[in-house]
């Protein structure tokens, strides 16, 4: 007999190259500062469960892209898909992969797609807030100013989409994000937890970080908050 699953986790498993500090990527932005910090400082091995998940989003990719580009959808047209940009800010370079560009026929506009799956699609009732950021911040590196955010369920492939506004002020003040995050790194200084400063509404990415160990000898206040 054979050990698909050990096959799986050799197939997926990737070399864990640390990080370079001085490139950046909008897809960590939007979560806890000190966590991506951490992720440059101390890089860790991702794990084969994490990896597996990883991967199913890749496979719900394809499949929203050849959705897009069915002759059976006429009203949307497929321009790119998986397509990179890099912009160079003061003396570092945000680097991303946007998921999709499509034309809506209708209306003529371009419109980028960021596809997200999910386990349970009843509890996407928004957008997640780092979802946002990421695709504002896409919206503003490629001049593309129509965006939305389509969240997949990955048992019964139900979705749910959010149009989401292109605002000029969110999109400075996430580059201005990537300077303090530059800016701690280069100083060696540790950003501020800042699920400690909201608890309401970012605890949970204590309870789920990898680093919330760390992070909690580094400034202890309470193991509430773990």
């Amino acid at each position: 007999m054979i050990d698909f699953n050990r096959m799986i986790d050799n197939y997926l498993k990737k070399e864990n190259r640390p990080k370079g500090i001085g490139r950046y990527y909008p897809s960590e932005i939007g979560v806890c500062l000190r966590k991506t910090w951490y992720s440059y400082k101390y890089p860790m091995e991702i794990k084969p469960d994490l990896l597996k998940i990883f991967e199913v989003g890749n496979i719900l990719h394809d499949f929203v892209v050849n959705v897009l580009k069915s002759e059976k959808n006429p009203d949307v047209e497929l321009l790119k898909s998986e397509f990179s940009f890099q912009e160079a800010i003061d003396d570092f370079i945000v680097s991303g992969r946007v998921d999709n560009l499509i034309l809506l026929k209708i209306s003529g506009k371009s419109v980028l797609v960021e596809v997200k799956s999910v386990g349970e699609i009843g509890y996407v009732n928004e957008p997640n807030h780092h979802h946002v950021m990421q695709l504002q911040y896409y919206m503003h590196s490629t001049g593309v100013h129509n965006g939305i955010l389509l969240y997949v369920d990955k048992k019964n492939l139900q979705s749910r989409v959010f149009n989401i506004e292109y605002d000029e002020k969110e999109a400075e003040a996430i580059t201005n994000r990537f300077r303090e995050l530059n800016k701690h790194l280069k100083e060696e200084t540790l950003p501020e937890p800042e699920s400690r400063k909201q608890p309401g509404k970012k605890l949970w990415m204590c309870r789920y970080c990898e680093y919330s160990g760390r992070c909690y000898e580094a400034m202890p206040r309470s193991l509430e908050w773990m």
